[in-house]
Parts: C-alpha cells; sequence; structure tokens
C-alpha cells in the first residue's frame, strides 16, 4: 500500500490534534514536524533515544534528529513521499507517550 501524503488541511487539524495533550507543542518547521525535548541529564535524554530508536525499527520509519546533553531535537517526515504522512503522526503521538 503507497504512502500518501498528506494535505496542508490535514497536517493543521493532525498537528493540533497532537498538540491538544503536550506540554510543549510540535511545529511544523520546513515541511517538518519538530519538537524539541528536555532532560535533567544526557543519560535521561540517551535513554528516551533508545527507546525511540525501538519504537522507530518497529514502525519502520525514522526520526531525523539531535541529541546535546540533555536535549533532543527531533524531527519527522516520511522519507519516500518526501513529505508527511500518517506515519509521521502516529510516530509522534507515540514519542509523546514516552516523553511524559
Amino acid at each position: 500500500m503507497a504512502t500518501i501524503k498528506l494535505t496542508d488541511a490535514e497536517v493543521v487539524q493532525k498537528l493540533a490534534d497532537l498538540n491538544t495533550d503536550t506540554r510543549r507543542s510540535w511545529q511544523l518547521v520546513d515541511g517538518k514536524l519538530k519538537k524539541q525535548f528536555e532532560f535533567g541529564s544526557f543519560i535521561l535524554a540517551f535513554a528516551f533515544m533508545t527507546k525511540v530508536a525501538m519504537l522507530a525499527e518497529t514502525l519502520n520509519h525514522h526520526p531525523e534528529w539531535s541529541n546535546v546533553y540533555g536535549r533532543v531535537v527531533i524531527e519527522l517526515i516520511t522519507h519516500e513521499i518526501n513529505a508527511i504522512s500518517e506515519k509521521d503522526f502516529i510516530l509522534a503521538a507515540r514519542i509523546e507517550a514516552m516523553a511524559v
């Protein structure tokens, strides 16, 4: 089954839905979903990244990310279509659940 690009209106609606229960919002930046997570130490940030990596592997959908000490920045885009798809919102919601 082919991955389908979401329309701009769908992205805006899904982004609003995703952000209803978050302390810091996901944003649309340069055509990607983006969020910065803050942790009290490098170890806590790395543990979070490890959990996200295992999740991403099971979903076969991998983030673009960076880590500096206690900060993890995650960007999501569906690379096969170079756009945002439902896969990105599924992964973002699952990441949110892990970050609590």
